[in-house]
């Protein structure tokens, strides 16, 4: 019978190691410090100045010992610091490469939904993210009034595209593809998002949203993470309406100030996030006020909760939208 392996022991970090071996810069001046201020102090003590008396026992030790003492509680700090970096640097390449193996299982998961089953199927940023909103009750009411009951023999004209022959999306529908799907496996998260796709304008808005979504993921900023605070009803029908101001401040509700700091950076200094940001808001302002008019408060306050809402705040915010 094969005698068990001894355990493996237990990584203690910066208090598991020990000193180095070796002599580095630091402990070689210090030895060369050490030995020449024990030089000199022995001999003035075996050569005192002529004039005066040679200094006792007592007074010889004490004025080698305390410098070196000295010496040696720098040469330990010395090292502390060394070690305390060499460990502050292994945490960092740890933490950079946690995080880009997340960004590659984001990008392998959007990857995997421009090449499922549904070519029109959109690339939702955070396709995994755990938590999503309480499920919304349907409701059928649409974006836009339904077609005027054609002929019983219509004519179509050979240009007509196919999106305006779809019948529209229902308002819940509608809501539920601004989340965007929470797995691969989430049947009804895709098929709210195949619908949404059919409509031209709402596909622009969520591919506009994905683009931001993904780049704001890169910082670490995770729509999920972020608890805005309620806005009004009154606040989202204004701001449909083309209110500015305090009337419709309270739709910036994200109040967290490391994501707001980390895309305010990145929106002074990347021209392309810049760019997606304004584009992803002019979108958003379009279909929203086509939206407001025929929704509910229910609806708004439904609306707010999905992902591609809070990620219109943030972004609102910190371009000043709502100022």
């Amino acid at each position: 019978m094969p005698e068990p392996s001894p355990p493996k022991p237990i990584d203690l970090g910066v208090y598991g190691r020990t000193a180095r071996g070796g002599f580095g810069l630091a402990e070689a001046a210090a030895v060369g410090l050490g030995l020449v201020w024990t030089a000199a102090v022995l001999a003035y003590a075996a050569f005192p100045p002529a004039d005066g008396d040679p200094p006792g026992l007592l007074l010889t030790a004490a004025a080698i010992l305390l410098p070196l003492a000295l010496i040696g509680m720098a040469l330990a700090m010395l090292r502390a610091i060394r070690v305390m970096r060499d460990e502050a640097a292994r945490l960092q390449a740890a933490v950079d490469a946690m995080r880009q193996a997340y960004v590659a299982q984001q990008q392998a998961a959007a990857a995997g939904l421009r090449t499922g089953p549904d070519p029109a199927a959109a690339r939702p940023a955070e396709p995994a993210l755990p938590r999503r909103s309480p499920a919304m009750p349907e409701r059928r009411q649409a974006l836009a009034p339904p077609a005027p009951p054609a002929d019983d023999q219509p004519g179509l004209a050979l240009d007509t595209p196919a999106d305006a022959l779809s019948p529209p999306i229902s308002t819940a529908d509608f809501i539920a593809a601004l989340n965007f799907p929470e797995s691969e496996t989430d049947t009804e998260g895709f098929r709210t998002l195949r619908l949404a796709l059919e409509d031209r304008g709402t596909a622009k808005l969520i591919r506009s949203a994905q683009d931001v979504l993904t780049l704001l993921s890169q910082d670490g900023i995770y729509m999920d993470d972020l608890l805005p605070e309620p806005a009004r009803p009154d606040a989202w029908r204004g701001f449909a309406r083309g209110e500015r101001g305090r009337a419709v401040a309270g739709l910036g509700g994200i109040r967290d100030p490391e994501s707001l700091t980390l895309t305010a950076a990145r929106m002074r200094e990347d021209p392309v996030f810049r760019d997606a940001a304004h584009h992803f808001l002019r979108q958003f302002d379009r279909i929203f006020q086509e939206f407001e008019r025929n929704a509910s408060d229910a609806d708004l306050a439904d609306l707010a909760q999905t992902r591609t809402a809070r990620a219109f705040m943030l972004c609102g915010r910190v371009a000043g939208s709502f100022d």
